[in-house]
């Protein structure tokens, strides 16, 4: 007997639907409350890039000496380095505002947008430090650079 195929997925592109928001405070990470997204921001429309926002698990080896073969265990978890690159308004009232150095907060990435029962992930954040590296030939931007404090919460659903 073969084994059973997994569901068919209806494929996506996030571009255009992928929502990224500052949530000032958010109790539970593994349950955002509507309250908590409709109190935070949408930054979706000024992210010009995003780079991290991943989390990878360290593997311990659990040698035997009665085998030649190292297995391996799940060991520490990690958040990757993280940032998000934001368009800046030459009045000073954009995301800088919003978010100076040392802020906490949440950042919550929708993939597939604020849809009620879709996931999100929500990164329990500080803000590390605001970045402007300035360019002759493009908009002004600043990079935003987070460290992650706690474990996210993965695939959330996102309340009605």
């Amino acid at each position: 007997m073969a084994a059973t195929p997994i569901a068919a997925v209806q494929r996506y592109y996030p571009k255009g639907q992928l929502k990224w928001l500052y949530c000032p405070s958010v109790a539970n990470k593994n349950a955002i409350t509507r309250a908590e997204i409709n109190a935070g921001t949408d930054l979706s429309k000024q992210v010009a890039s995003y780079d991290g926002w991943n989390t990878t698990s360290n593997f311990v080896d659990t040698p035997d000496v009665n085998s030649r073969f190292t297995g391996k265990i799940p060991g520490s978890i990690e958040a990757d380095e993280s940032s998000l690159t934001i368009y800046l308004d030459p009045s000073g009232n954009d995301a800088r505002t919003l978010m100076p150095r040392d802020a906490t907060g949440a950042i919550v990435r929708m993939d597939a947008g604020d849809v009620p029962g879709r996931k999100c992930d929500v990164f329990p954040i500080q803000v590390g430090s605001v970045g402007k590296p300035f360019e002759e030939d493009s908009a002004v931007q600043a990079v935003f650079s987070f460290a992650i404090l706690e474990e996210p919460g993965e695939n959330v659903i996102i309340p009605a």
